[in-house]
């Protein structure tokens, strides 16, 4: 593999070229040298070491040069495209409460499907605004923070009649357009006033492989979309169908109430192209339909879905309240969450795995006891930082490393283990595990009778770990921020050996750590 200097040098993940806590860079290219070039590169434990000839060096995982990437998730490229028989066996749906406590299903229809629906939401004003917060921020026009969507004696906008609505964009006057669009249903009582959506990813795709000339036609032409009113007057002049440096569909614009007049360019070509969109986006196997009930809540993206609705009776009862919010919101969200789980299977999967093996001459496996230290920590009503502390004290043994602390020779595995869950946990948690042994040591200065109670393998390891601290070494740790909990979970760890112990397992914690994790 060819490797450019530059993109290796630009990317380099050292302490010296990033910010350990942002990941941001800490120099500019022109800092770089404008003849740069690779001294010397051998691959070391994993790892692919570089020397360059500005003297410095850097260090990349294996996988650096493997990885890739699905870009930032706007385009075609890892949407599921759809029609309407794809949700022949229900639509991606949850009841507000189950969202509520495991959100990521909800929002990953999001991003793939373009948009999910929440049932049971409860009917109150304003409570759509409570939904966009789970995931975000209200994103304010010159609608307000919300909008009723509903019959107006005097509307400013169509949507605000009786009238049969066809598939469009919300707002294709703004720029940038609103992302996400959220739609709470308090009453429905109407005859009519069914919901649809087309996903206009897919009709732009079927434009493209039917009449690639009109594609272009439409990804090339800025039409001015405008919205005035008594207070308002906005313009945006961006084409129907967007797309990405790559030739990806990235966003559609389609909203004949809101679409000005073109002038310039091919007309007659224009417009042949923007009949045939139309078209498309009215074929019934595209439009998905379905009627929200009062609880319900629609959540879609609003550059990618068409969404409409049939006519209604004038004097029927509809009233839906809606909002805006940004669709990065909900992706840096989901991403966090993901990251959440991710981190969760990879613990769970350390207690199910090497936690069921034995630990350091006890009765217990690994496993049995970092459980029972948590399960200890949580019926003494300790703080959730320090249930947690307890319960992944001893992490720093998985991979081996316990056996190396039984053959003499000392792990560190409190400091290891500390080091290995930062990428998660906040100080609060990792500074009593990388205290945990200095604890035992500390204790068996300040309590001569702390150190009759220890198992003959936790005495063991105490002389390989340092032994006794000396008088200033007890009272320099004593003074430690961190101090008073690494006593408390040290304790803990003494108790949690006890092979009749009954003890949750790992996922009665999971809920308690996903809290903390990323805090």
């Amino acid at each position: 593999m060819t490797l450019s200097p530059y993109w290796l040098r630009d990317n380099c993940p050292c302490a010296d070229c990033r910010d350990p806590r942002t990941g941001q860079k800490l120099f500019q290219i022109t800092d770089l040298s404008a003849d740069l070039t690779i001294n010397h590169s051998s691959e070391c434990d994993g790892m692919l070491v570089v020397e360059w000839s500005d003297g410095h060096a850097s260090r990349y995982p294996a996988t650096f040069l493997t990885g890739g990437s699905d870009g930032d998730g706007r385009t075609e490229q890892g949407k599921q495209l759809w029609v309407a028989a794809d949700f022949a066996d229900g639509l991606p749906e949850a009841d507000w409460s189950a969202y509520l406590a495991e959100p990521v299903a909800v929002l990953d229809a999001v991003r793939r499907f373009g948009f999910a629906l929440l049932r049971s939401v409860p009917t109150v004003e304003r409570q759509v605004l409570a939904v966009a917060g789970t995931f975000g921020y209200v994103r304010e026009t010159n609608y307000g923070e919300l909008f009723d969507v509903r019959v107006e004696a005097d509307p400013n906008n169509l949507a605000f009649t009786n009238v049969a609505i066809a598939p469009h964009t919300d707002n294709p006057y703004r720029d940038p357009v609103p992302t996400l669009q959220l739609l709470h249903c308090l009453r429905n009582e109407a005859e009519g006033g069914d919901s649809g959506l087309v996903d206009g990813f897919r009709a732009a795709a079927l434009l493209r492989a039917e009449h690639p000339v009109d594609f272009a036609v439409l990804t090339g032409t800025p039409v001015p979309f405008v919205f005035r009113d008594r207070d308002t007057e906005l313009r945006a002049d961006r084409p129907l169908i967007e797309v990405d440096a790559l030739g990806r569909i990235r966003e559609v614009r389609f909203n004949n109430r809101s679409t000005g007049t073109l002038r310039g360019g091919d007309v007659e070509a224009f417009y042949r192209a923007y009949r045939r969109f139309a078209e498309i986006t009215l074929r019934p196997e595209l439009r998905l339909e379905f009627r929200l009930g009062p609880g319900d809540c629609l959540i879609f993206d609003n550059t990618r879905l068409l969404h409409s609705r049939t006519a209604f009776e004038q004097d029927g009862v509809r009233h839906l309240q809606g909002c805006y919010a940004d669709l990065d919101s909900l992706a840096s969200t989901l991403a966090v969450l993901e990251r959440r789980v991710a981190a969760l299977d990879t613990l769970a999967g350390l207690f199910a795995g090497e936690g069921a093996g034995e630990y350091l001459g006890e009765a217990v496996t690994m496993a049995e006891h970092m459980l029972q230290c948590g399960a200890l920590a949580e019926a003494a009503g300790a703080p959730d930082h320090l249930v947690a502390a307890a319960l992944l004290h001893d992490v720093g043994h998985f991979g081996g490393a316990g056996l190396e602390l039984m053959a003499g020779r000392d792990n560190r595995h409190s400091h290891t283990g500390a080091d290995r869950l930062a990428q998660w946990f906040g100080p609060e948690v990792t500074e009593p595990i990388r205290l945990h042994v200095a604890a035992k040591r500390y204790l068996c200065t300040v309590e001569p009778e702390y150190r009759a109670l220890l198992s003959e393998a936790s005495e063991f390891t105490l002389q390989v770990q340092g032994g006794p601290m000396t008088d200033q070494e007890a009272a320099g740790f004593a003074a430690l921020a961190g101090a008073a909990d690494a006593v408390a979970v040290r304790r803990w760890d003494d108790r949690a050996k006890d092979a009749d112990a009954v003890t949750p397992g790992f996922e009665h914690f999971r809920p308690l750590l996903g809290r903390l994790i990323g805090r």
